[in-house]
């Protein structure tokens, strides 16, 4: 059984930073490729980065490429989402994901930009 729990969300003004982190449970091999997605309001839900745990190999959204980065806790199962010169569209709830086809979530962290 694979567990996802995020942690890391909350208020920021426009142009901080905040770092989203994701703790996994279950086994390895339903956890080595993890993502990150965002759900904003009345939108659907939009993926954003992706790792694979083995490897480190990245993967990245056009609109995130460059302001986000998706990294791995060392040997934990935790995966981080680096979030840098945030603006308001970037509010969201975001989610951690797990799995060769996303198939596990977790409950997912509110992301506020505002001044």
């Amino acid at each position: 059984q694979v567990q996802l729990v995020e942690s890391g969300g909350g208020l920021v003004q426009p142009g901080g930073s905040l770092r989203l982190s994701c703790a996994a449970s279950g086994p390895s091999f339903s956890t080595n490729i993890m993502a990150w997605f965002r759900q904003a309001p009345g939108k659907e839900r939009e993926w954003l980065a992706r790792i694979r745990r083995s490897d480190e190999s990245t993967w990245y959204a056009d609109s995130v490429k460059g302001r986000f980065t998706v990294s791995k806790d060392g040997a934990q199962n935790i995966i981080h989402l680096q979030m840098n010169s945030l603006k308001r569209e970037d509010t969201a709830v975001y989610y951690c994901a797990a799995g060769v086809s996303d198939q596990y979530w977790g409950q997912g962290t509110q992301v506020t930009v505002s001044s």
